[in-house]
């Protein structure tokens, strides 16, 4: 489909199912266009008055005639709803062995990290045929990660985690943008996206320029901010090893996933939810610490393990 001039080249796993759907929807549009005018002009020919006092004849519908023209309509239109509802669920299922790299936006550039300490500034390199998730935040308002070679495109919101997953099938080029309106050099927030065989993008983050990874820069900070003292005392606040994604009991008797949310609340407003068994001791580091301390403490609480 990539030869229609109305598609633009596709390089994921994801895209092509996009493009299927969307050529669905184009021709389902122009067949009931061409039914419907059709049908107005036919009509309009076939039953005009030909004298200026001539009644028209009564007409009826048959009982079947009315049952098609309303089931029709509703089964195509649950057709259509049901691809489009595994496509976006499909999009949106995690993927074991994932890449993950961290993606801030900020007015007005991309901040990309990548676990192993790489970073990037309106580039990101990913390898060839590997799932890649994208977690993402906003140090300012809101923007959106738009890959239009990849056909997906995910708003990035202050104060939340928002996630992208997507599987490159070519090796190339890519652009990609901010497709949500966010100030004066709107325009400008837009990068490069460079597929790589997974031998060069290995090469690639062990190259030149590689930083300190996330998770070793979080642990620094960690240890810096004084939470060592608590989490590491079982009676004092709830040990932090092998938490991640898993559930925890709140003093509500509620339960709650230990989510990337989840762990971003407990560092900005460690009231709102407190664990079965402690005490509401820990401070605030609202204010404290920036969007990517926040995601370097967010890498070293993920590399925990029991």
């Amino acid at each position: 489909m990539e030869n229609a001039s109305f598609f633009i080249e596709h390089a994921s796993s994801h895209a092509e199912q996009v493009d299927k759907l969307f050529l669905l929807l184009t021709v389902v549009a122009v067949v009931f266009v061409l039914l419907t005018g059709g049908a107005m002009i036919v009509f309009a020919f076939k039953y005009r008055r030909s004298a200026a006092n001539q009644n028209p004849p009564r007409t009826g519908v048959s009982l079947l005639m009315q049952l098609a023209a309303a089931l029709v309509p509703l089964t195509l239109c649950l057709s259509i709803f049901g691809l489009g509802g595994r496509l976006f669920l499909n999009e949106r299922e995690p993927q074991s062995g994932a890449v993950e790299i961290h993606v801030l936006g900020k007015q007005w550039m991309w901040k990309i990290q990548h676990a192993q300490g790489r970073k990037e500034i309106n580039e990101l390199h990913v390898p060839l045929g590997r799932p890649v998730k994208l977690l993402m935040t906003s140090q300012d308002v809101i923007h959106d990660f738009f890959i239009p070679a990849f056909r997906l495109k995910q708003d990035i919101i202050p104060g939340y985690y928002t996630t992208e997953w997507f599987t490159p099938t070519k090796v190339g080029e890519y652009r990609f943008f901010c497709s949500q309106y966010c100030g004066t050099l709107h325009a400008d927030m837009q990068g490069t996206m460079y597929v790589m065989e997974s031998a060069a993008y290995q090469a690639w983050l062990e190259g030149k320029g590689k930083a300190e990874a996330p998770a070793v820069a979080g642990e620094r900070l960690f240890s810096s901010l004084g939470c060592m003292a608590c989490h590491t005392n079982a009676k004092l606040a709830p040990p932090l090893a092998g938490v991640y994604m898993s559930d925890v009991k709140l003093t509500t008797g509620a339960t709650v996933l230990a989510d990337a949310a989840y762990v971003r609340e407990s560092i900005l407003d460690p009231n709102a939810k407190i664990v079965a068994g402690f005490q509401p001791a820990m401070p605030s580091f609202k204010g404290r610490i920036t969007e990517e301390e926040l995601m370097q403490l967010m890498a070293y609480i993920k590399s925990l393990k029991q």
